[in-house]
């Protein structure tokens, strides 16, 4: 479960701790609950504590709480209270009990028939969520037909008593984009919640009305990867099944993400724009730059030649197309790289140090004066460079480098080399860090000094050293007793005097 939802679950839970101390919402910070995983929690914690006693009679009169009851028969008789919560009311559509579910489903029916917009937005994250469990299919498959419906506009079955804005009159024309911005399909493809973006994109899809720049545009505003993929890939199933269309391949080209743009990039080749292909060589996804260079080929360029021209010039040259370049190079390139080293962009220094990494081309007396360069990206690309062939790097250079008086990403960088180097060197950074101003080293540094112990292997140290036992000792608080005499055990170092025997 992630931070959200786990966020989520706690307020339902405090609505429900809430609502059986004080017999209402609104008091002792607890509020009523929205969103779909505060209410199954919610459900969750009302039955709960039910069933272990510890529920008091100060809700009892609220229909909330009869609605989640263990006894079955108090929450099928709450179910015809005329102000059950909806969201209560699809929980129940995938109760245990057939009477309790049955009873549910008639009321979301009837619901839905009532107010079928207003009942499809509000539920349908939920629904979705609640399709999961062994009787949740039922309502999810209402909501689908509800919304795959030929004309849900004038099924009688589906008219409101009034004309709810969300709905477009069939006298109107369907826009040529075929987007009906007033829709209820149209909400839920703009909901913050993402399974109802994606639920609303596939069945939207399935209409098949939408020809081919709608789903590319759509395509390319959306910032949820598995929504932009369905509507790129029917994007791209349109093109290829018709005309070349340079709106449609334009709008992919301009996407958020990556996935998007590689699409308009292979697009590119059955409209016959290959000469296009050379500006995405330097796109920031290395996705995106291997269909360009695919599309280049297939012109039959060279996409080597050209990065070489754009990294051979200073006043073209950029990060993408120094590490596109890497992509494609030889280790006899890495001069070229090298002379990178000295531009004035910190970025295209730290992707010529990336590019040296990646032709295996580790020079250390070139890469140790950049641990301490302004930029932090080049201190970073230097410190992993350097990672390999830490052992080969003087210890107290390195150690110096961790001081308080250095910059903030020079000691992250320098502590990262003395990391890799392990052993004793290794464990005296971490523990020199342990106390540091800078929360995030002191937090790392915690982290890697606990990474020392493992239940199948001893500790990767020297066995019997002293000053081993003299780091380990101030590293106590992040043990316990027993851990921290395990790995004095294994390492054959004594406890000190004030230890207890474990």
């Amino acid at each position: 479960m992630g931070v959200e939802a786990q966020r989520q679950a706690q307020e339902g839970r405090a609505a429900a701790v809430g609502l059986l101390r004080d017999g209402r919402f609104g008091t002792g910070g607890a509020r009523r609950p929205v969103l779909p995983i505060s209410w199954m929690a919610f459900d969750a914690e009302i039955r709960r504590s039910h069933r272990s006693g510890s529920a008091g009679p100060s809700g009892a009169d609220r229909v909330e709480e009869r609605l989640c009851h263990p006894d079955g028969r108090i929450r099928e008789a709450a179910l015809r209270n005329p102000k059950a919560p909806l969201p209560l009311v699809a929980i129940r559509c995938t109760d245990w009990a057939p009477a309790v579910r049955e009873r549910a489903r008639q009321v979301l029916g009837e619901a839905l028939a009532a107010d079928p917009a207003r009942t499809l937005i509000d539920l349908t994250p939920l629904v979705l969520r609640l399709a999961q469990r062994e009787q949740g299919g039922w309502a999810s498959d209402l909501f689908e037909e509800a919304l795959t419906a030929e004309d849900p506009v004038l099924t009688p079955w589906w008219r409101p008593a009034h004309d709810a804005r969300w709905w477009r009159p069939a006298r109107e024309p369907v826009p040529a984009t075929g987007e009906q911005p007033d829709t209820v399909l149209g909400w839920l493809r703009r909901s913050a919640d993402l399974p109802t973006r994606r639920f609303a994109a596939r069945i939207t899809l399935a209409g098949g009305l939408l020809g081919v720049r709608e789903p590319a545009r759509r395509a390319a505003r959306e910032h949820d990867p598995v929504a932009a993929r369905l509507w790129a890939d029917a994007a791209l199933a349109a093109l290829a099944g018709g005309e070349p269309d340079d709106g449609a391949i334009d709008a992919l080209l301009h996407g958020h993400l990556p996935i998007v743009r590689a699409g308009g990039v292979t697009a590119l080749r059955r409209a016959g724009r290959f000469a296009e292909a050379p500006d995405h060589l330097t796109d920031r996804s290395a996705l995106v730059r291997a269909c360009a260079r695919w599309l280049v080929k297939q012109d039959g360029g060279d996409p080597y030649d050209h990065y070489r021209a754009l990294v051979g010039d200073p006043a073209r040259v950029t990060p993408y197309a120094v590490t596109g370049f890497a992509e494609c190079a030889r280790r006899a390139d890495a001069p070229l790289l090298r002379a990178l080293l000295d531009h004035p962009a910190g970025a295209v220094r730290a992707a010529a140090v990336a590019g040296l990494r990646a032709l295996d081309t580790t020079d250390i007396d070139l890469l140790r004066p950049l641990l301490d360069d302004p930029s932090a990206a080049v201190a970073r690309e230097a410190s992993l460079s350097l990672a390999g062939v830490a052992g080969r790097l003087p210890a107290e250079w390195l150690l110096e480098r961790i001081a308080p008086d250095r910059p903030a990403h020079t000691r992250r960088a320098a502590y990262r080399v003395l990391y890799a180097r392990g052993g004793v060197v290794g464990l005296r950074a971490s523990t020199e860090l342990l106390t540091d101003a800078d929360p995030a080293l002191r937090r790392t540094a915690a982290q890697r000094v606990q990474s020392l112990w493992s239940p199948d292997r001893p500790p990767a140290l020297p066995v019997r050293d002293p000053e081993v036992g003299a780091l380990l000792d101030r590293c106590t608080g992040l043990f316990s007793e027993y851990v921290m005499g395990r790995m004095r055990s294994r390492l054959g170092i004594p406890r000190p005097p004030s230890a207890p025997a474990g």
